[in-house]
């Protein structure tokens, strides 16, 4: 009883740590990782002291690690491979080559290090976090920019580079204790043993299994399968002596092209993400602060040495290999900077395989983690320093050149609903122009018909309103999907031009009543589409098209009065709750109502009939 006290105590600390800690750090832009591992450092022996064998959970936690490397697996393809095989293998492989070069002479030559340490040393530190990166980059919006998609494939290529580190560092482990050449002979032939078994195990066996499995269709069957796969493959590897996460990776990847590989996935995710969290707050946990308390140059030189090899090495390798300018090369530099969650997996194993002293490794680990905490302010500070030069569109002189007839209507955005708008109006022979700030926009419409008046201006310049005509218009439409674009062109046509009905797209309820502010008619963009889901819905159950017509017209006429009587309160959200309320209830009256008389009318004519 008391064990399971105890168990149950562990995971209440280790849930509450990471509930607390990893919004906190992704609130502060540092990422989910920095938030486990400090949650880690705080219950950790270094702080708090809540958790009394933290080794002990490290044997657990190791499952997040397997697990990753099998949804690694997962991903890479052969053919998508394939496809970015140069910028994977070609510019990842001289960054991990270049990196781990400098950083490993460092360690053997600056540092006195053995070679199997160096060179682990090197390796381990020219890995940066896949995680941490690709986070960065979304959150900035930079994922599909040209050093956005270079960071993901030289990230690719050191996750496919961690695994045979890993799968080395035994070996090295071994070449640095005293044991015989038959024995080490013995140990290569059975890790290629169980390589093959693995490889022909999951070629011939693993789809069949879960073609039954999928048969059964019990969802715990299916992710009871999938876990015994990675664990089942894991295991038989470590039991050779080879690291988990290597079985666990071949298994991935002989399933990648697997048409179960997505349910997999699926099934594998949330165990990967706890298990994931759990081992990076159990490096927090073997993170010893009075080191950094101690010893701090020490560490603050190891950090400084690691972004400080690392950062110019990246940008000549981006310049040089990736093709990237220098703006985008300094940025890819400072993503990929800081070491890595694998980094954390190899030195813990070296550490095990007696490569180097705990001292060494808590040392490591709080270098990696310091690296990992100052990227975000490095990019913010490089952000402030270097400001990008606007972008300018080439637009042709005839798509300025405004030369159309006084037009009736004024159409403001040629994307979807302007060319609807567009259509009608030309269909109808009325005279109308249109102004649209994209240059693809314009050369499709165009390329439709060579004569349409659309030409390239922004609205919210007097200049361009003067020479599209607009004081010779009878309607100024706003179809952009900006609300704020929407509002600021509203009020400068309404100023320039009262004389002008203006109707403008809306985007919501609150958009509706700021327009209606500006004199403007609102339209709201979803409204009246769902209105006509909502028709189908209602036949589909069984009302007649009549009935369905009536009961929407109704709602249409309802909505729109509470619409005007929200009006005069939007700005208290109270008062719009409570109006809200209010009316849908009423709502619900007025159809129940209209199910009553048209019950009556139906029981009164039911005699005639007969």
């Amino acid at each position: 009883m008391h064990e399971q006290s105890s168990f149950l105590l562990v995971a209440v600390v280790f849930l509450l740590a990471a509930v607390a800690a990893v919004p906190l750090a992704k609130g502060l832009r540092l990422g989910a990782v920095i938030g486990y591992l400090l949650a880690g450092v705080v219950i950790g022996p270094s702080v708090l002291n809540l958790i009394d064998h933290p080794e002990d959970i490290r044997h657990i936690s190791e499952l997040g690690v397997v697990l990753l490397l099998f949804i690694i697996g997962l991903e890479l393809s052969p053919r998508r491979l394939w496809v970015m095989r140069k910028s994977v293998f070609g510019v990842g492989l001289a960054q991990v080559l270049v990196c781990g070069g400098l950083i490993g002479s460092v360690a053997y030559f600056g540092m006195h290090q053995q070679l199997n340490t160096a060179v682990i040393l090197g390796l381990g530190l020219a890995l940066s976090s896949t995680a941490f990166g690709l986070q960065i980059l979304a959150e900035r919006k930079e994922l599909t920019s040209p050093h956005g998609r270079l960071a993901f494939a030289i990230l690719l290529f050191q996750d496919i580079a961690a695994i045979p580190l890993i799968a080395l560092i035994p070996l090295l482990g071994n070449a640095a204790s005293e044991t015989s050449g038959s024995s080490n002979l013995e140990q290569i032939i059975k890790i290629v043993g169980s390589i093959a078994i693995i490889v022909v195990g999951g070629r011939y066996l693993l789809r069949p299994v879960f073609r039954i499995v999928a048969r059964t269709g019990l969802q715990e069957v299916s992710t009871a399968t999938a876990l015994l796969v990675v664990i089942g493959t894991a295991w038989l590897m470590q039991s050779v002596g080879v690291s988990m996460a290597l079985g666990a990776f071949l298994a991935g990847l002989l399933l990648a092209d697997s048409e179960y590989r997505h349910e997999l996935e699926s099934q594998i995710e949330p165990f990967k993400g706890l298990l994931l969290g759990l081992f990076f707050i159990s490096v927090g946990m073997t993170a010893d602060i009075g080191l950094l308390l101690s010893s701090p140059g020490a560490v603050l030189l190891l950090t400084t040495m690691i972004i400080g090899c690392k950062l110019p090495l990246i940008y000549l390798v981006g310049r040089a290999a990736g093709g990237l300018n220098r703006l985008s090369a300094l940025r890819l530099g400072v993503v990929l900077a800081a070491g890595g969650e694998f980094a954390f997996v190899v030195f813990q194993m070296a550490r095990d395989q007696a490569l180097f002293d705990q001292r060494m490794h808590s040392m490591l680990v709080l270098a990696i983690t310091l690296s990992m905490a100052v990227t975000p302010l490095i990019i913010l500070l490089l952000s402030q320093l270097i400001k990008p030069k606007p972008v300018t569109v080439e637009v042709p002189e005839q798509y300025k050149q405004i030369d159309a007839a006084a037009p009736r209507v004024v159409i403001s955005g040629m994307g979807r609903m302007g060319q609807i708008i567009a259509r009608v109006l030309r269909a109808q022979r009325i005279p109308y122009i249109g102004l649209e700030t994209s240059v693809d926009s314009i050369e499709m419409s165009r390329a439709m018909s060579s004569d349409m008046p659309i030409f390239y201006g922004d609205s919210l310049r007097p200049e361009i309103l003067r020479a599209a005509q607009v004081d010779k218009a009878e309607y100024f439409i706003i179809t952009t999907d900006d609300p704020e674009t929407n509002l600021k062109t509203a009020e400068l046509v309404s100023r320039l031009y009262p004389q002008l009905t203006i109707i403008a797209r809306a985007r919501n309820r609150q958009h509706v009543h700021k327009l209606i502010d500006l004199g403007a008619l609102p339209v709201r963009e979803t409204f009246h589409s769902s209105l006509e889901m909502s028709k189908h819905i209602l036949t589909g159950l069984g009302l007649s098209e009549a009935q369905a017509d009536s009961r929407l017209k109704r709602f249409r006429q309802h909505d729109e009065q509470v619409l005007a009587a929200q009006h005069k309160v939007y700005d208290d959200a109270a008062a719009v709750i409570q109006t809200a309320r209010e009316a849908r209830a009423d709502l619900e009256r007025l159809f129940d109502s209209d199910e009553i008389e048209a019950r009556s009318i139906d029981e009164l004519l039911q005699p005639r009939q007969e």
